[in-house]
């Protein structure tokens, strides 16, 4: 294995860390200030993104400037670490540029700025990292800003898609009533009589600027939302050079996707049959689906999982958990609910002031349909629960925050390729029941229960190839919305709810395959990292060392483990 993260390298490297410093204060964090708050930069607490189209323009003329500053420092010099640090941030920047100049979601999705707001309130009273007051004060000064973003929202949509803006009126009641309710409850406790008062008049403009928003786009944009969402297969392939550095051609992505939906629905076949051999896999997964928790149980369930898998990883000896503190769960969050079952929120880079890590797991509402909740709890069996806490958590996606401490780049710290980060959290899916998690005694019950969980793991691997296949399909013009339901019902066996989710998603999220992408990337490369280290090779050693070189791209992690630029794929 090749040594852990170095410092960074001084001298010769001084130039390049006053380049990198100088573009995260200068552009990065000015234009994001919620992404400082995210990443524990509390100074940026009192602004807010600012939507208007002339800041876009300046923030597209900076990000050009420093993309071509980027591009011609010289990498002959900067030490291994350094160099791939350097290519991750030019194509980082280069993705931003595409997005803001070709894809355009600020003239197309009005969730962006709805929904956009919300998070920048929603960091900033998530984890008590200051005085309830002082952060108080921040998000009064960050609401004052708001109703301007609405107002921008407005000038800025041209013809949005249809689905983008029923996105954003299903997500906003949601939105408008976490202003009227958590906010409100959030800070309960202070008692600044002077700061409340700002408080309540700031909190009540944001509340009647998103029911007018919410007004204007029933009346108005919602009939003239005939745009299309689809980006292309020219901006596809970019965005996953720039995003992922993968240049792999799109049919051969899709022929490698295919490949592996029939693997793992063959295995899907497989393991129902010897469940009972009398009804076809469908049934079986019927079955499956409604072996499920009452939804007031859930949390739980996902809570009861963690000190098995713990126990499990440290006694196989999988991977070195740093940390002994569990993540906090709790119910998503009301703007990501629309378009998230369940996800990892852990706490920045720079976060010194509260260290907790929240595991959200979207709990159906008690006013939703017994039908709706049955749909949705079929997400939520024995085998994906498994699957999701061991994605999201053990040894997943809370594991790779553990390892954070131990990265001294900034440019790894504030930023992630999905491909490694979602890539491990889906190839840990695999793995854990490969190395014997989900047999007796470890997460089953007894042999019928080990099957079942199998089954829950690759109904998630199945509904991953179909969001590879659906996300390239859809936006190259080979597969219409309803044909993607379709698909992720009838090829990646999932209920239709979940499958009208996942096509919402894959809307915006067009490049989701990442998820698949990144476990073929990993486990091409434990393979050659097997055959390179031969009998020394250690499992425990490849996944201790593969986190600690962050979430940068899986080119330049082969690179860092193997020492060449083989093909990653």
């Amino acid at each position: 294995m090749s040594a852990a993260n170095p410092a960074p390298a001084s001298g010769g490297s001084a130039a390049w860390h006053h380049l990198v410093n100088s573009y995260f204060d200068t552009v990065y964090l000015p234009y994001n200030p919620t992404a400082g708050t995210s990443a524990g930069l509390h100074q940026y607490d009192s602004k807010l993104e600012n939507y208007s189209h002339a800041n876009i323009q300046a923030q597209t003329a900076a990000l050009q400037k420093y993309a071509q500053k980027v591009e011609a420092f010289p990498a002959a010099g900067l030490s291994q670490w350094d160099q791939g640090d350097r290519e991750f941030l030019l194509g980082n920047i280069r993705s931003q540029i595409l997005t803001l100049t070709a894809i355009r979601p600020w003239e197309k999705n009005p969730d962006n700025y709805s929904s956009g707001i919300t998070n920048s309130a929603f960091t900033i009273i998530e984890r008590p990292y200051a005085p309830a007051g002082q952060r108080l004060a921040s998000l009064v000064a960050r609401e004052d800003q708001m109703p301007a973003a609405l107002e921008a929202a407005r000038q800025n949509l041209k013809n949005p898609p249809r689905v983008y803006t029923e996105i954003a009126l299903e997500q906003l009641p949601g939105d408008i009533s976490f202003f009227r309710n958590d906010v409100p409850k959030a800070f309960a406790g202070v008692k600044d009589a002077a700061l409340l008062a700002r408080f309540h008049k700031a909190n009540d403009a944001v509340i009647a600027a998103l029911e007018s928003y919410e007004a204007w786009m029933k009346s108005d944009l919602l009939p003239r939302s005939n745009g299309d969402f689809r980006i292309g297969a020219a901006n596809f392939s970019a965005k996953l050079r720039d995003d992922e550095m993968v240049d792999v051609p799109l049919d051969r992505l899709l022929a490698i996707a295919y490949s592996d939906l029939h693997h793992n629905q063959d295995q899907f076949r497989k393991v129902a049959y010897s469940l009972d051999p009398s009804k076809t896999p469908m049934q079986v997964l019927a079955e499956l689906q409604a072996d499920h928790p009452q939804p007031d149980q859930l949390i739980g369930k996902f809570q009861g999982t963690f000190n098995n898998l713990v126990q499990f990883i440290r006694q196989r000896n999988i991977v070195t958990i740093p940390s002994d503190v569990q993540p906090t769960l709790e119910d998503t969050p009301p703007f990501m609910r629309a378009t998230t079952f369940a996800s990892m929120d852990t706490p920045g880079a720079f976060e010194t002031g509260s260290k907790k890590a929240y595991f959200n797991v979207t709990v159906p509402s008690m006013h939703q349909s017994a039908a709706a909740i049955a749909d949705q709890m079929a997400a939520f069996n024995i085998g994906t629960i498994i699957s999701t806490s061991v994605h999201e958590a053990y040894p997943g996606h809370y594991v790779q925050f553990l390892y954070m401490p131990q990265i001294q780049s900034r440019v790894r710290k504030m930023l992630y390729a999905s491909s490694n980060v979602e890539g491990w959290a889906h190839y840990c899916e695999q793995m854990m029941l490969d190395e014997g998690y989900g047999q007796p005694g470890w997460g089953a019950k007894n042999e019928r229960e080990a099957k079942l969980i199998r089954l829950g793991q690759l109904d998630d691997a199945l509904l991953r190839d179909a969001r590879f296949i659906v996300g390239i399909k859809m936006h190259t013009g080979q597969m219409t919305m309803a044909e993607a339901v379709n698909f992720f019902h009838d090829e990646g066996y999932q209920s239709r709810s979940v499958g009208e989710v996942e096509t919402k998603r894959g809307t915006s999220d067009p490049t989701y395959l990442y998820y698949t992408l990144g476990k073929f990337m990993i486990l091409k490369l434990r393979t050659d990292m097997q055959q390179k280290e031969g009998k020394a090779f250690s499992l425990a050693a490849f996944h201790d060392e593969f986190l600690r070189q962050g979430g940068v791209p899986l080119p330049i992690v082969r690179r860092a483990l193997l020492g060449n630029d083989s093909p990653a794929l």
